[in-house]
């Protein structure tokens, strides 16, 4: 059965995500908590609880809620080594085994970070800041080898996995696509839905990866549409889907 996570805006554009118990209990893991207030709102209003905080990198809009709840809940906090809070960290290949009956696998994601984690299971993508419906996250840290080989990681999971970003970029992310893939129909319907979905207040995320496939530029950079679209940009031959991406990424970056 594939989770289904509850949303919790923060901020501008942030979701932290409540993972809920599988087998139907009241029980929650908190997913990239970067501000306490909306979380411990959500779980009151809800009644639900806590088991588990779980961060997929260290920037403050992903953390700087974990002290708040840990003052109302003693409760294992998951995640990169490199946080301070982080008593029970992961790294590439480990399990997690969240209370709800959830298993995740840890995948190590780093571009955005460079300590940055994404965790598959149960149906689901919980990935931060890598990966975003219809985009993918600045390279703040890492290169864009490094974050081109975890979206290529991404891109090998299962086409029905859902995928639960931390924001909601996806209407600029794809009117971005367009740019890139002018003519890809799969990219106009998506633009159209969440046009009509933004207009109307809802969320448009998760995505499914498979529709992600089909839209996103920065895992379609080993098609030849793309690569022409970049050489187009850039002005000259390129002979890898990785410097596909890098000019992509870079052409993000201007607009």
């Amino acid at each position: 059965m594939t989770v289904q996570a509850i949303p919790v805006p923060a901020f501008h554009d942030n979701y932290i995500w409540l993972v809920p118990d599988r087998r139907g209990g009241n029980g929650v893991a908190i997913v990239d908590p970067g501000d306490a207030a909306p979380v411990l709102e959500a779980l009151r209003r809800q009644s639900l609880t806590p088991h588990a905080i779980v961060v997929t990198h260290h920037h403050y809009d992903h953390i700087d809620g974990i002290p708040g709840l840990l003052t109302h809940f003693d409760i294992p906090v998951y995640g990169p080594a490199t946080l301070p809070a982080c008593d029970s960290p992961l790294a590439e290949g480990d399990t997690l085994t969240l209370g709800n009956g959830s298993t995740f696998s840890v995948l190590e994601t780093p571009g955005h970070t460079l300590d940055h984690l994404s965790y598959h299971g149960a149906g689901a993508l919980f990935c931060g800041d890598t990966l975003f419906a219809g985009g993918c996250g600045r390279l703040f840290e890492g290169t864009a080898a490094q974050l081109y080989h975890s979206l290529e990681k991404i891109r090998r999971l299962p086409d029905e996995t859902l995928v639960y970003c931390a924001h909601e970029y996806t209407l600029g992310n794809l009117r971005f696509a367009r740019l890139v893939e002018p003519d890809n129909p799969a990219l106009i319907q998506r633009l159209a839905t969440v046009e009509a979905q933004r207009r109307a207040g809802r969320p448009t995320v998760p995505s499914r990866l498979g529709q992600e496939k089909q839209t996103n530029p920065f895992l379609r950079c080993h098609l030849p549409a793309l690569r022409r679209a970049a050489e187009r940009f850039c002005g000259r031959g390129l002979d890898t889907p990785q410097a596909v991406f890098a000019v992509i990424r870079y052409w993000k970056d201007t607009i």
